[in-house]
Protein backbone atom coordinates (compact mmCIF):
# COMPACT_ATOMS: atom_id res chain seq x y z
CA UNK A 1 0.00 0.00 0.00
CA UNK A 2 1.28 3.48 -0.84
CA UNK A 3 1.97 6.19 1.71
CA UNK A 4 -1.05 8.07 0.40
CA UNK A 5 -3.15 4.95 0.80
CA UNK A 6 -2.15 4.55 4.46
CA UNK A 7 -2.85 8.24 5.06
CA UNK A 8 -6.31 8.00 3.53
CA UNK A 9 -7.07 4.80 5.44
CA UNK A 10 -6.06 6.29 8.79
CA UNK A 11 -7.82 9.58 8.14
CA UNK A 12 -11.06 7.90 7.11
CA UNK A 13 -10.89 5.49 10.04
CA UNK A 14 -10.76 8.46 12.39
CA UNK A 15 -13.44 10.46 10.57
CA UNK A 16 -15.91 7.56 10.57
CA UNK A 17 -15.20 6.86 14.23
CA UNK A 18 -16.05 10.42 15.27
CA UNK A 19 -19.83 10.58 14.47
CA UNK A 20 -20.83 8.76 17.64
CA UNK A 21 -19.04 11.36 19.77
CA UNK A 22 -20.58 14.25 17.81
CA UNK A 23 -24.06 12.74 18.01
CA UNK A 24 -23.71 12.35 21.77
CA UNK A 25 -22.79 16.02 22.11
CA UNK A 26 -25.60 17.20 19.81
CA UNK A 27 -28.49 15.16 21.27
CA UNK A 28 -27.80 16.64 24.68
CA UNK A 29 -29.27 19.90 23.32
CA UNK A 30 -31.33 19.19 20.19
CA UNK A 31 -33.75 16.46 19.14
CA UNK A 32 -32.58 13.34 17.29
CA UNK A 33 -34.62 14.45 14.25
CA UNK A 34 -32.75 17.75 14.21
CA UNK A 35 -29.43 15.91 14.28
CA UNK A 36 -30.42 13.80 11.27
CA UNK A 37 -31.86 16.77 9.38
CA UNK A 38 -28.75 18.90 9.89
CA UNK A 39 -26.39 16.11 8.93
CA UNK A 40 -28.23 15.03 5.80
CA UNK A 41 -28.93 18.57 4.59
CA UNK A 42 -25.31 19.70 4.86
CA UNK A 43 -24.04 16.46 3.35
CA UNK A 44 -26.46 16.59 0.41
CA UNK A 45 -25.70 20.24 -0.39
CA UNK A 46 -21.93 19.67 -0.38
CA UNK A 47 -22.16 16.56 -2.58
CA UNK A 48 -24.78 17.97 -5.00
CA UNK A 49 -22.28 19.57 -7.45
CA UNK A 50 -20.45 16.23 -7.73
CA UNK A 51 -23.71 14.35 -8.27
CA UNK A 52 -24.78 16.66 -11.11
CA UNK A 53 -21.78 15.81 -13.26
CA UNK A 54 -22.35 13.47 -16.16
CA UNK A 55 -25.84 11.98 -16.36
CA UNK A 56 -26.64 13.16 -12.84
CA UNK A 57 -29.81 11.89 -11.26
CA UNK A 58 -30.94 10.45 -14.59
CA UNK A 59 -29.13 7.29 -13.49
CA UNK A 60 -31.93 6.74 -10.97
CA UNK A 61 -34.71 6.85 -13.56
CA UNK A 62 -37.07 3.94 -12.91
CA UNK A 63 -35.34 3.08 -9.63
CA UNK A 64 -36.96 5.51 -7.22
CA UNK A 65 -38.79 2.83 -5.25
CA UNK A 66 -35.56 0.92 -4.77
CA UNK A 67 -33.84 4.17 -3.80
CA UNK A 68 -36.53 4.94 -1.21
CA UNK A 69 -36.17 1.49 0.36
CA UNK A 70 -32.39 1.68 0.29
CA UNK A 71 -32.40 5.15 1.85
CA UNK A 72 -34.79 3.98 4.57
CA UNK A 73 -32.48 1.10 5.47
CA UNK A 74 -29.25 3.09 5.20
CA UNK A 75 -29.99 6.61 6.43
CA UNK A 76 -33.60 7.45 7.32
CA UNK A 77 -34.02 4.66 9.84
CA UNK A 78 -30.52 3.99 11.24
CA UNK A 79 -29.39 7.58 11.75
CA UNK A 80 -32.58 8.42 13.67
CA UNK A 81 -32.31 5.25 15.75
CA UNK A 82 -28.66 5.86 16.58
CA UNK A 83 -29.29 9.48 17.53
CA UNK A 84 -32.24 8.60 19.76
CA UNK A 85 -30.31 5.74 21.41
CA UNK A 86 -27.39 8.02 22.24
CA UNK A 87 -29.60 10.08 24.49
CA UNK A 88 -29.11 7.12 26.85
CA UNK A 89 -26.20 4.99 25.64
CA UNK A 90 -22.52 5.88 25.65
CA UNK A 91 -21.15 6.87 22.25
CA UNK A 92 -18.63 4.02 22.48
CA UNK A 93 -21.39 1.47 23.07
CA UNK A 94 -23.24 2.70 19.99
CA UNK A 95 -20.09 2.55 17.87
CA UNK A 96 -19.34 -1.01 18.96
CA UNK A 97 -22.89 -2.22 18.38
CA UNK A 98 -22.89 -0.76 14.86
CA UNK A 99 -19.70 -2.73 14.20
CA UNK A 100 -21.77 -5.94 14.40
CA UNK A 101 -23.15 -5.35 10.88
CA UNK A 102 -21.10 -8.22 9.32
CA UNK A 103 -22.28 -10.51 12.13
CA UNK A 104 -25.93 -9.69 11.44
CA UNK A 105 -25.34 -10.02 7.71
CA UNK A 106 -24.52 -13.72 8.09
CA UNK A 107 -28.07 -14.27 9.32
CA UNK A 108 -29.59 -11.85 6.79
CA UNK A 109 -27.98 -13.81 3.97
CA UNK A 110 -29.68 -17.02 5.02
CA UNK A 111 -33.05 -15.35 5.51
CA UNK A 112 -32.75 -13.66 2.10
CA UNK A 113 -32.67 -17.08 0.49
CA UNK A 114 -29.01 -17.53 -0.41
CA UNK A 115 -28.11 -21.16 0.23
CA UNK A 116 -24.46 -21.00 -0.82
CA UNK A 117 -22.20 -22.69 1.76
CA UNK A 118 -21.03 -20.35 4.52
CA UNK A 119 -17.51 -20.95 5.80
CA UNK A 120 -17.24 -22.19 9.36
CA UNK A 121 -15.10 -19.21 10.31
CA UNK A 122 -18.02 -16.91 9.49
CA UNK A 123 -20.38 -18.86 11.75
CA UNK A 124 -17.71 -18.70 14.45
CA UNK A 125 -17.48 -14.94 13.89
CA UNK A 126 -21.25 -14.71 14.35
CA UNK A 127 -21.05 -16.44 17.73
CA UNK A 128 -18.01 -14.47 18.89
CA UNK A 129 -19.58 -11.16 17.86
CA UNK A 130 -22.83 -11.97 19.64
CA UNK A 131 -20.86 -12.90 22.74
CA UNK A 132 -19.23 -9.48 22.58
CA UNK A 133 -22.64 -7.83 22.38
CA UNK A 134 -23.69 -9.77 25.46
CA UNK A 135 -20.60 -8.71 27.38
CA UNK A 136 -21.08 -5.08 26.37
CA UNK A 137 -24.81 -4.71 26.92
CA UNK A 138 -25.55 -7.18 29.73
CA UNK A 139 -25.20 -4.65 32.58
CA UNK A 140 -27.06 -2.01 30.58
CA UNK A 141 -30.02 -4.29 29.88
CA UNK A 142 -30.32 -4.94 33.59
CA UNK A 143 -30.45 -1.19 34.27
CA UNK A 144 -33.23 -0.35 31.81
CA UNK A 145 -31.28 0.29 28.62
CA UNK A 146 -32.98 -2.46 26.64
CA UNK A 147 -34.78 -0.14 24.19
CA UNK A 148 -31.76 2.04 23.28
CA UNK A 149 -29.70 -1.12 22.66
CA UNK A 150 -32.54 -2.48 20.51
CA UNK A 151 -32.60 0.77 18.53
CA UNK A 152 -28.90 0.46 17.65
CA UNK A 153 -29.25 -3.21 16.73
CA UNK A 154 -32.24 -2.38 14.50
CA UNK A 155 -30.19 0.32 12.77
CA UNK A 156 -27.31 -2.09 12.26
CA UNK A 157 -29.79 -4.62 10.90
CA UNK A 158 -30.89 -2.04 8.34
CA UNK A 159 -27.24 -1.68 7.30
CA UNK A 160 -27.06 -5.46 6.91
CA UNK A 161 -30.23 -5.72 4.79
CA UNK A 162 -29.64 -2.74 2.50
CA UNK A 163 -27.01 -4.45 0.30
CA UNK A 164 -29.65 -6.93 -0.82
CA UNK A 165 -31.65 -4.03 -2.24
CA UNK A 166 -28.55 -2.45 -3.76
CA UNK A 167 -27.35 -5.66 -5.39
CA UNK A 168 -30.72 -6.38 -6.94
CA UNK A 169 -31.93 -2.92 -7.95
CA UNK A 170 -29.21 -0.24 -7.79
CA UNK A 171 -26.19 -1.70 -9.55
CA UNK A 172 -24.31 0.79 -11.70
CA UNK A 173 -25.67 3.96 -10.09
CA UNK A 174 -22.76 6.41 -9.67
CA UNK A 175 -21.60 6.78 -6.09
CA UNK A 176 -22.17 10.49 -5.64
CA UNK A 177 -25.62 10.28 -7.23
CA UNK A 178 -26.83 7.53 -4.90
CA UNK A 179 -25.29 9.11 -1.82
CA UNK A 180 -26.68 12.57 -2.53
CA UNK A 181 -30.13 11.19 -3.35
CA UNK A 182 -30.24 9.19 -0.10
CA UNK A 183 -29.19 12.18 1.98
CA UNK A 184 -31.63 14.50 0.21
CA UNK A 185 -34.51 12.07 0.67
CA UNK A 186 -33.72 11.74 4.38
CA UNK A 187 -33.65 15.53 4.73
CA UNK A 188 -37.10 15.75 3.11
CA UNK A 189 -38.43 13.15 5.54
CA UNK A 190 -37.13 14.87 8.68
CA UNK A 191 -37.76 18.52 7.74
CA UNK A 192 -41.50 18.32 8.57
CA UNK A 193 -40.73 16.28 11.70
CA UNK A 194 -38.49 19.04 13.02
CA UNK A 195 -41.10 21.68 12.13
CA UNK A 196 -43.77 19.76 14.03
CA UNK A 197 -41.50 19.55 17.07
CA UNK A 198 -41.79 23.31 17.35
CA UNK A 199 -39.20 25.85 18.52
CA UNK A 200 -36.18 24.48 20.33
CA UNK A 201 -33.70 26.28 22.60
CA UNK A 202 -30.76 27.77 20.76
CA UNK A 203 -27.98 25.15 20.92
CA UNK A 204 -24.54 25.96 22.25
CA UNK A 205 -21.56 26.48 19.95
CA UNK A 206 -20.40 22.93 20.81
CA UNK A 207 -23.69 21.44 19.61
CA UNK A 208 -23.77 23.61 16.47
CA UNK A 209 -20.19 22.65 15.70
CA UNK A 210 -21.04 18.98 16.17
CA UNK A 211 -23.95 19.21 13.72
CA UNK A 212 -21.82 21.03 11.15
CA UNK A 213 -18.99 18.52 11.50
CA UNK A 214 -21.40 15.59 11.15
CA UNK A 215 -22.70 16.88 7.83
CA UNK A 216 -19.56 18.38 6.34
CA UNK A 217 -16.73 16.17 7.60
CA UNK A 218 -18.26 12.86 8.68
CA UNK A 219 -20.65 12.64 5.73
CA UNK A 220 -19.70 14.68 2.65
CA UNK A 221 -15.91 14.80 3.01
CA UNK A 222 -15.79 11.22 4.31
CA UNK A 223 -17.52 9.86 1.22
CA UNK A 224 -15.25 11.77 -1.12
CA UNK A 225 -12.22 10.42 0.78
CA UNK A 226 -13.65 6.91 0.64
CA UNK A 227 -14.02 7.08 -3.13
CA UNK A 228 -10.40 8.27 -3.34
CA UNK A 229 -9.26 5.48 -1.01
CA UNK A 230 -10.86 2.88 -3.27
CA UNK A 231 -9.13 4.39 -6.28
CA UNK A 232 -5.79 4.43 -4.44
CA UNK A 233 -5.66 1.01 -2.72
CA UNK A 234 -8.42 -1.05 -4.32
CA UNK A 235 -11.41 -2.79 -2.82
CA UNK A 236 -10.10 -5.43 -0.42
CA UNK A 237 -7.66 -3.14 1.38
CA UNK A 238 -10.24 -0.39 1.78
CA UNK A 239 -12.25 -2.73 4.03
CA UNK A 240 -9.69 -2.18 6.80
CA UNK A 241 -11.35 1.14 7.58
CA UNK A 242 -14.37 -0.70 8.97
CA UNK A 243 -12.28 -2.12 11.81
CA UNK A 244 -10.70 1.19 12.77
CA UNK A 245 -14.02 2.98 13.34
CA UNK A 246 -15.12 1.20 16.54
CA UNK A 247 -11.64 1.52 18.06
CA UNK A 248 -11.74 5.27 17.44
CA UNK A 249 -15.27 5.51 18.85
CA UNK A 250 -14.28 3.74 22.08
CA UNK A 251 -11.11 5.82 22.47
CA UNK A 252 -12.84 9.16 21.87
CA UNK A 253 -15.69 8.27 24.21
CA UNK A 254 -13.21 7.63 27.01
CA UNK A 255 -10.90 10.57 26.32
CA UNK A 256 -13.42 13.29 25.49
CA UNK A 257 -16.64 12.25 27.24
CA UNK A 258 -15.10 10.34 30.14
CA UNK A 259 -17.04 7.21 29.23
CA UNK A 260 -16.01 4.00 30.93
CA UNK A 261 -13.06 2.13 29.50
CA UNK A 262 -12.54 -0.94 31.64
CA UNK A 263 -11.81 -4.62 31.17
CA UNK A 264 -15.42 -5.31 30.20
CA UNK A 265 -15.38 -2.72 27.41
CA UNK A 266 -11.97 -3.96 26.27
CA UNK A 267 -13.15 -7.57 26.10
CA UNK A 268 -16.35 -6.57 24.28
CA UNK A 269 -14.33 -4.54 21.77
CA UNK A 270 -12.04 -7.48 21.09
CA UNK A 271 -14.93 -9.91 20.65
CA UNK A 272 -17.07 -7.63 18.47
CA UNK A 273 -14.30 -6.41 16.17
CA UNK A 274 -12.73 -9.87 15.94
CA UNK A 275 -16.08 -11.55 15.38
CA UNK A 276 -17.05 -9.02 12.72
CA UNK A 277 -13.75 -9.58 10.92
CA UNK A 278 -14.24 -13.35 11.00
CA UNK A 279 -17.87 -13.02 9.87
CA UNK A 280 -16.65 -11.02 6.86
CA UNK A 281 -14.27 -13.69 5.58
CA UNK A 282 -15.24 -14.91 2.14
CA UNK A 283 -13.92 -16.91 -0.75
CA UNK A 284 -13.61 -14.59 -3.71
CA UNK A 285 -14.76 -15.85 -7.06
CA UNK A 286 -15.01 -12.60 -8.99
CA UNK A 287 -14.18 -12.83 -12.67
CA UNK A 288 -11.85 -9.98 -13.61
CA UNK A 289 -13.28 -7.52 -16.10
CA UNK A 290 -11.39 -4.83 -17.88
CA UNK A 291 -14.46 -2.59 -18.01
CA UNK A 292 -15.46 -2.84 -14.37
CA UNK A 293 -15.02 -0.48 -11.45
CA UNK A 294 -15.36 -1.20 -7.73
CA UNK A 295 -18.43 -0.39 -5.71
CA UNK A 296 -18.36 -0.33 -1.92
CA UNK A 297 -20.91 -2.42 -0.11
CA UNK A 298 -22.07 -1.52 3.35
CA UNK A 299 -22.15 -4.96 4.87
CA UNK A 300 -22.04 -8.63 4.17
CA UNK A 301 -24.33 -9.49 1.31
CA UNK A 302 -26.21 -12.80 1.35
CA UNK A 303 -24.33 -16.07 1.45
CA UNK A 304 -20.69 -16.80 0.74
CA UNK A 305 -20.51 -13.84 -1.63
CA UNK A 306 -20.80 -11.50 1.32
CA UNK A 307 -18.44 -8.66 1.96
CA UNK A 308 -17.55 -6.57 4.95
CA UNK A 309 -18.51 -2.92 5.46
CA UNK A 310 -16.76 -0.97 2.76
CA UNK A 311 -15.69 -4.05 0.82
CA UNK A 312 -16.20 -3.98 -2.90
CA UNK A 313 -18.19 -5.68 -5.60
CA UNK A 314 -17.85 -4.93 -9.30
CA UNK A 315 -20.19 -2.76 -11.32
CA UNK A 316 -20.03 -0.93 -14.61
CA UNK A 317 -18.28 2.40 -14.21
CA UNK A 318 -20.16 5.62 -14.70
CA UNK A 319 -18.86 8.69 -16.50
CA UNK A 320 -16.40 11.10 -15.00
CA UNK A 321 -13.56 10.50 -12.56
CA UNK A 322 -12.87 7.22 -10.81
CA UNK A 323 -14.98 8.15 -7.80
CA UNK A 324 -18.09 8.44 -9.98
CA UNK A 325 -17.90 4.81 -11.03
CA UNK A 326 -18.46 3.39 -7.58
CA UNK A 327 -21.69 2.92 -5.72
CA UNK A 328 -21.50 3.28 -1.93
CA UNK A 329 -23.74 0.92 -0.03
CA UNK A 330 -23.26 2.21 3.48
CA UNK A 331 -23.13 5.72 4.79
CA UNK A 332 -21.32 5.65 8.12
CA UNK A 333 -23.20 5.60 11.37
Amino acid sequence: MTRRGWLLLGLLGVIWGVPYLLIKVAVAEVSPATVVLARTTVGALVLLPFALRGAGFGALRGRWRALALFAALEVVGPWMLFSDAERTLDSSTTGLLVATVPVLAVVVGRVAGDRAPVAGVRWAGLLVGLAGVGVLTGPGLASGHAWPVTEVVLGALGYAIAPVVAERSLQGVPATVLTTACLGLAALVYAPVVLLEGPQPLPSPAAVGSLAALGLVCTAVAFLLFFRLISEVGGPRSTLVAYLNPLVAVSLGALVLDERLDATVGLATLLIVGGSAAASVRRRSVRPRADAAPAPVNAAAPGEGAVAPGELALTDPGPGPASDGVTPRRPPG
